[in-house]
């Protein structure tokens, strides 16, 4: 009686093989997500830290935003670029009624300002986030599929026991061990999704802080300039 992992998963039955094939499609996505997610952090945290050295080394918006154009992997450099964009538009709406330009104008056009950094800041978190729910839906969903193999495995072995009229091992250890590589694997795809979810999400709160703090230094920098001109 061969019981190989490989030679079980070829005897196994119809249900238990698709449940395999469930598991295994989990698996690569898990670790296709799991590896360019990696890559894809790594890329963003190294090119936020090469903007930001840039940014305040900048003399003005203007140069700071030719040197973001060099890092559209920065989720900073990709909000500093939208708000700088509006922060143009302002510009030519106030050079329209520079005789007429109010305080409360001028709070206005932060408000809009404030509007496009806070939606940029949601794309790049968007972004960032984006396929991460999956390894959620992987981690706890496949123990309850590889258990759905289990019990199937058991029932296959209890239904030997009635065709044969026997319980000895001969009969139910096939069924056993279908079940128990079902359990197995389930877990075997359920842990890491996990281990890297929580991992992730860790470094996607840093990203999101960073992004905050930055945006609140480029509001203050253009608020102070922008209230201190009459």
């Amino acid at each position: 009686m061969n019981l190989s992992v490989l030679s079980m998963m070829a005897h196994a039955g119809l249900i238990v093989k698709l449940v395999m094939l469930v598991l295994l499609i989990f698996s690569v996505l898990s670790w296709w997500i799991i590896i360019s997610k990696y890559i894809l952090f790594s890329r963003a945290r190294y090119a936020s830290e090469d903007f930001l050295e840039d940014f305040w080394e900048s003399k003005t918006l203007n140069n700071a935003y030719e040197a973001a154009q060099s890092f559209t992997l920065s989720p900073e450099a990709s909000v500093f670029i939208s708000g700088f964009n509006e922060l143009r538009k302002i510009s030519t709406a106030r050079s329209e009624r520079a005789h007429t330009e109010t305080l409360q104008s001028k709070l206005a056009s932060m408000e809009n300002l404030k509007r496009a950094v806070r939606k940029a800041q949601l794309v790049e978190t968007d972004r960032l986030e984006h396929s991460l729910s999956f390894l959620a839906t992987t981690g706890s969903a496949t123990p309850f599929i590889g258990l759905f193999g289990t019990v199937w495995g058991i029932l296959t072995s209890f239904q030997e026991i009635g065709t044969h009229g026997s319980a000895s091992l001969t009969v139910v250890a096939p069924g056993i061990a279908e079940a128990l590589v079902a359990t197995a694997a389930g877990l075997a795809v359920a842990i890491p999704a996990v281990i890297f979810y929580n991992f992730y999400a860790n470094k996607l709160a840093a990203f999101e802080s960073d992004i905050e703090n930055f945006s609140f230094d480029f509001l203050n920098l253009v608020e102070r300039d922008m209230l201190s001109r009459d």
